[in-house]
């Protein structure tokens, strides 16, 4: 675990802070013999170690838990929540690109990503946008997705007012047309999550209950499944609000290998 020991207190009681957070995990990981696990978890903290560097975040900055076949990550307040949802997932994506060239068992995530409350205690974190952050990434649509599209190594789903007040005003490597709502039931959540495959137009949704197409048939194309056009952004611009700008350049020890 890493720990940026980020907390706040009034009259001597913790109380929350307002983060961005991240709920990585490795699909198909109890299909795994204990090697190929090792290396896969080597990749995922290798790309996420990439992904921080290109947002000019650093290590021992922010908090961090192993979940075993995932990681668990609260960022500084500091951090422009654009930046996680532009360059750090397209370098996410690039660093997955380069590890799985010419690999018989790609590494495929799936990523949650929200922002909210959050208390870090000596434990390690908690709070409701931690737990909205792990159902998003472990939600039934997204695991259909992963499952049915093997094609797909990276599944990113973003919360509903993440979307509203960060992703739909654009910026640098933001694509928000290229997101799909579709609702996320699983235990006391029941909202809407926001779906994107980087570098695509559209994940494989057709409908809000995040139903996939027929096998062999394409995704509608020009907006949210099942509306032709995307609605407008929702809730007011509150908490750490968007940001401009694309971040540092990242790390380019994999860069030759994506090509």
């Amino acid at each position: 675990m890493s720990s940026a020991g980020v907390s706040g207190e009034v009259g001597g009681e913790v109380v929350g802070i307002h983060r961005f957070v991240v709920f990585g995990d490795i699909c198909g990981s109890g299909t795994l013999d204990l090697a190929e696990k090792k290396v896969q978890r080597a990749a995922m903290y290798a790309a996420f170690d990439d992904a921080y560097s290109s947002v000019g975040v650093e290590p021992g900055t922010f908090h961090q838990e192993d979940r075993g076949d995932g990681i668990l990550a609260a960022l500084r307040p500091d951090v422009p929540p654009t930046l996680m949802v532009g360059r750090w997932i397209d370098t996410l994506y690039e660093s997955l690109r380069a590890h799985n060239q010419g690999r018989e068992r790609p590494l495929r995530l799936r990523i949650g990503m929200n922002a909210g409350l959050v208390v870090q205690d000596r434990h390690g974190l908690v709070g409701r946008a931690v737990d909205l952050a792990a159902r998003l990434c472990d939600s039934p649509p997204a695991k259909r997705i992963m499952n049915e599209s093997p094609e797909i190594h990276l599944l990113v789903v973003v919360s509903d007012w993440l979307y509203g007040n960060v992703v739909a005003d654009g910026g640098r490597y933001v694509e928000p047309d290229h997101y799909r709502p579709a609702r996320i039931r699983s235990k006391e959540t029941d909202g809407t999550g926001w779906f994107l495959v980087p570098r695509r137009p559209a994940p494989p949704l057709i409908g809000p209950d995040g139903e996939l197409p027929p096998e062999g048939a394409g995704t509608p194309g020009g907006g949210p499944a099942g509306t032709g056009e995307r609605p407008p952004a929702v809730g007011s611009r509150t908490g750490v609000g968007a940001a401009r700008g694309g971040g540092p350049n990242p790390p380019a020890r994999w860069l030759t290998a994506s090509g």
